[in-house]
């Protein structure tokens, strides 16, 4: 869907990069008008959390954001297909989370409804070898959107099920699925999996360690608010998280209205050892100078 607030969704950056594929396409706080930050410049203590970009958050081409994200902090990026993993492992950065197809449809279609799970495991077990043999440890996978006579309790119950089915392949082979939380109010209408009391209670119908939830902040703080407490309260069951500015996803600083700071401190005090990932559209002239700065907010 569009984004009135100047940007591009997800949906339609995975869309365009999908297209590209099939036609071969291969710190302190700065000013807004600043450069670069410089090694020297974007030094930071190293904190307690591992941060990385989503990658579909920038136009870069993808050599050249490893290049420049890793001085400014960086431990990954984030969000990656199969054929660009080996970039971002050669460039020293991890690949923090990875996709298992590359479907327009991908966010739509989830465990939620049977009749998807035959693809969704077929992509995830082709996927799995792939990603062991690089070291990519996440992947992630989708709630789906809600069908027609598909309920709320019925499509926990299809969840539980078809993920339990996968859920011992990837832990034989060390593989983390995260099956992520999105908004249905701005930006994913008919999305399933739009709060946290759905995502946990699926979880705990799986109980696997190798199948948690990804917090998407931005999107929970749309849904439900009282972040921090639901995080400390439901922290065993998530194993990544995203970033973005509320309201526009934007930048995370003080334009918006959550405390990214006093967020990732209540994170890192929970012995968190997965990624943040920073999953926002910069609206600043310089989006290298939000990258680092958002680094430097969450540095903890």
């Amino acid at each position: 869907m569009t984004d009135t607030s100047g940007g591009i969704t997800r949906r339609e950056a995975l869309g365009r990069m999908a297209a590209a594929a099939a036609f071969g396409a291969t710190a302190m706080l700065p000013s807004a008008h600043a450069s670069p930050a410089t090694p020297a410049q974007a030094k930071l203590p190293a904190g307690r959390l591992k941060q990385s970009l989503s990658r579909w958050t920038s136009d870069e081409p993808l050599p050249a954001l490893c290049k420049r994200l890793k001085p400014l902090g960086f431990a990954g990026v984030d969000l990656l297909f199969t054929d660009e993993w080996s970039t971002v492992l050669d460039s020293g950065l991890a690949v923090s989370m990875g996709y298992p197809s590359r479907r327009k449809d991908f966010i739509a279609t989830g465990f939620n409804d049977p009749a998807n799970h035959a693809l969704l495991i077929k992509e995830i077990e082709e996927t799995i070898p792939l990603a062991k043999k690089a070291g990519v440890k996440n992947l992630i996978t989708m709630f789906g959107n809600r069908r027609p006579g598909i309920d709320d309790h019925q499509a926990l119950d299809n969840c539980v099920a078809g993920l339990s089915k996968i859920a011992p392949y990837a832990a034989e082979n060390g593989i983390t699925l995260h099956v992520e939380l999105l908004n249905s109010k701005v930006d994913h209408h008919g999305y399933q999996g739009d709060s946290t009391a759905f995502g946990v209670a699926v979880m705990k119908g799986i109980n696997s360690p190798n199948v948690k939830l990804l917090y998407d902040i931005y999107h929970m703080q749309i849904m439900e608010g009282d972040v921090i407490r639901t995080i400390r309260d439901n922290i065993a069951w998530i194993g990544h998280f995203h970033t973005g500015g509320v309201p526009g996803r934007h930048e995370i600083d003080g334009t918006q209205e959550l405390n990214y700071h006093a967020i990732a401190k209540a994170i890192a005090d929970l012995n968190y050892q997965g990624f943040i990932a920073h999953e926002f559209m910069p609206a600043q002239p310089d989006p290298f100078a939000s990258f680092a700065e958002a680094i430097r907010i969450c540095t903890v």
